[in-house]
């Protein structure tokens, strides 16, 4: 069987991940490899291809930066990007992360008869358009070119909803909401590996962690009024600023002692500091499911949230607190919250049964898209 992926995926596939989703997109092809299927990946950046040690091959799209800068995405990127998706000949095209070009790999599974694969990558991805407007478009203002994208992902996703041969979904939320819509989904968990464990420290946990980008989307704003109002706590801080918001404040965060500012770092440095810490803090309004909330409770770290609850497992395995938007109710949590033996066990054990990409998961996987290729009939996996 062959799979293709498309998109910014070269970075994860090299420890150097630039978002959730793109992890999810190697973590799946490399599991798919493994099963000994041909894996291939187009990168829209990648000036020289690669293969990496599971076999995946990622290519560069010919000609993706050629032509006139204004205006080369419509004379040069897209039909570049239609032909080396076609040319590829795959039994599966797999896409993920909302963005309106995927309707190339739709057209491209179509030419070739192929299977179409859409994965959600946030709730967004199937909530209302003033939903979408409040927590992506207007915390992005600063690229106008987002609205452009914006626009035609708004015309085009839905109908590769329902068009595609498969929707896969991250939490039973997500399922259910799609259901109402009479569109059918596999509910597939996002995947970790934990083939190399960082190494845990015997000293007192050092502080409570904040992973992602430092922007008005990730509730950087939240984050900051969460320091000002906890200065006995310390705060380790992973990740880059993405907008004037998030300059903004990690230059004020600069000045506070207790804060540490790690910047971006791989992806191995920032399990190890996660597994290090007392917890993980989340201040960001809308998600998926985050994989660092996979990560804290692979280490038996709690994750305390002051909106998400993907698919109310938080709540439901206990897994940490959600505050429900109160920034007070969360700074409680913080004082109060005791990371235990038996809370740790509870959460490792939950990351076992539903995430862990072992040998088990990859079978499921494998068999799951066999039986897609092949027109049987699937469930959860």
């Amino acid at each position: 069987m062959k799979i293709c992926f498309w998109g910014d995926i070269a970075g994860a596939l090299n420890d150097k991940t630039s978002g959730g989703g793109e992890l999810q997109i190697a973590l799946l092809a490399r599991a798919l490899a493994k099963m000994g299927h041909e894996v291939v990946v187009l990168e829209c950046e990648c000036k020289q291809g690669f293969v990496t040690e599971e076999g995946i091959k990622v290519y560069p799209i010919t000609g993706w930066n050629n032509g006139i800068k204004m205006i080369r995405t419509l004379t040069h990127k897209l039909p570049q990007l239609y032909l080396n998706l076609r040319d590829q000949k795959a039994d599966i095209y797999y896409c993920r992360i909302r963005n309106y070009r995927h309707v190339f790999a739709y057209l491209a599974a179509r030419k070739v008869n192929a299977k179409f694969i859409l994965a959600l990558a946030s709730d967004l991805d199937i909530m209302s358009f003033k939903t979408r407007w409040k927590y992506f478009y207007l915390a992005n203002l600063h690229k106008l070119w987002y609205f452009f994208e914006g626009l035609f992902s708004e015309i085009i996703y839905p109908i590769l909803l329902r068009k595609s041969d498969y929707v896969f979904v991250q939490h039973i939320w997500q399922k259910e909401s799609l259901l109402r819509k009479k569109i059918n989904s596999i509910l597939f968990p996002n995947l970790i590996d934990l083939n190399e464990r960082p190494v845990i420290s015997n000293n007192k946990k050092k502080g409570f962690i904040y992973v992602g980008w430092l922007d008005k989307r990730k509730g950087f704003i939240d984050f900051f009024k969460l320091v000002e109002k906890a200065p006995l706590h310390t705060f380790i801080v992973i990740g880059p600023p993405r907008d004037k918001i998030g300059d903004f404040y990690f230059e004020k965060l600069k000045t506070f002692k207790n804060v540490s500012l790690l910047g971006e770092l791989s992806h191995s440095e920032t399990m190890y500091h996660i597994a290090n810490s007392k917890a993980l803090i989340s201040t960001s309004p809308m998600e998926g499911f985050p994989n660092i909330f996979i990560e804290a409770w692979a280490f038996g770290i709690p994750v305390l949230s002051l909106y998400v609850d993907p698919g109310g497992v938080i709540k439901r395995e206990d897994l940490g607190v959600v505050a429900d938007g109160d920034l007070t109710r969360l700074l409680d949590a913080m004082n109060s919250f005791e990371n235990t033996q038996e809370f740790a066990e509870r959460a490792k054990t939950y990351v076992d049964h539903n995430h862990v990409l072992n040998a088990e998961r990859i079978n499921e996987i494998n068999c799951l898209f066999d039986d897609l290729v092949n027109h049987r009939k699937s469930g959860r996996i």
